[in-house]
């Protein structure tokens, strides 16, 4: 075999490796958001509808966009406005985050939160939790249990993450404890869960629709420091359970 041959088998598999670091550097633009609106043949994620496809990269393009952040949250689905970015200790703090009253129709109070998961929880309360409830109960959620967002600490609850930083250590994430129906009926997490019934139904199916917006969406049947709140974050890990 001449030593063009035997070169071009070599050739064609650099081409396949070059290509290859592209695609997972593409696909890691879209991961972390780093890769602007502008330069994606996606249109922005909307508020008004049910997004259909490429939900995760539409909402990852918010990360640091603070433009395309205002023209997305906006009213009547949200009342956000800016929280000045801020560092708080090692690894803690937000960047482009905002604070809320309301969302989707119902009253909670949220600051800071990243601007992607502002509307990530937009779209899951407006498109999920509302049709839901109206379906099941016959009237809508007017409030949403929280258990806060941010806080500057590590994971707990599972030894293999022990000493990495929450989610919630950069305001990248939001525990919700129940939801309070306009009737005055309250449905909680740590209550309705695992009961048989109506109220379990609706928890677990929120639940499932929720990790169509959220990387991670934690449910009491996660483990023991989750059995009072739902857990969702979009960070770099995936897992609905």
């Amino acid at each position: 075999m001449s030593e063009p041959a035997r070169q071009r088998p070599r050739r064609i598999l650099a081409k396949i490796l070059l290509i290859l670091v592209l695609l997972i550097a593409i696909g890691g633009g879209f991961w972390f958001g780093v890769i602007p609106q502008r330069w994606i043949p996606l249109s922005p994620v909307s508020l008004d509808a049910r997004p259909s496809i490429f939900v995760d990269a539409r909402l990852a393009m918010l990360r640091f966009d603070r433009d395309l952040c205002r023209s997305v949250l906006k009213p009547p689905h949200i009342d956000a406005s800016p929280v000045p970015d801020q560092t708080t200790g090692a690894n803690c703090g937000w960047t482009n985050a905002v604070k809320f009253t309301h969302v989707g129709g119902a009253r909670i109070g949220v600051e800071p939160l990243t601007c992607e998961m502002a509307a990530a929880l937009a779209l899951w309360v407006e498109h999920e939790v509302q049709p839901l409830a109206r379906e099941m109960y016959g009237q809508e959620v007017v409030r949403l249990g929280d258990m806060g967002t941010y806080d500057c600490r590590n994971i707990v609850g599972n030894p293999f993450w022990k000493g990495v930083r929450s989610q919630h250590a950069s305001a990248n994430a939001i525990d919700i404890s129940g939801f309070t129906l306009a009737g005055g009926r309250t449905i909680t997490l740590l209550k309705d869960w695992k009961r048989k019934g109506k109220d379990s139904i609706f928890l677990r199916e929120l639940h499932r629709r929720s990790c169509r917006y959220f990387r991670v969406a934690l449910s009491p049947d996660f483990n023991a420091a989750h059995a009072n709140h739902f857990h969702f974050d979009r960070g770099l890990m995936w897992a609905c359970r």
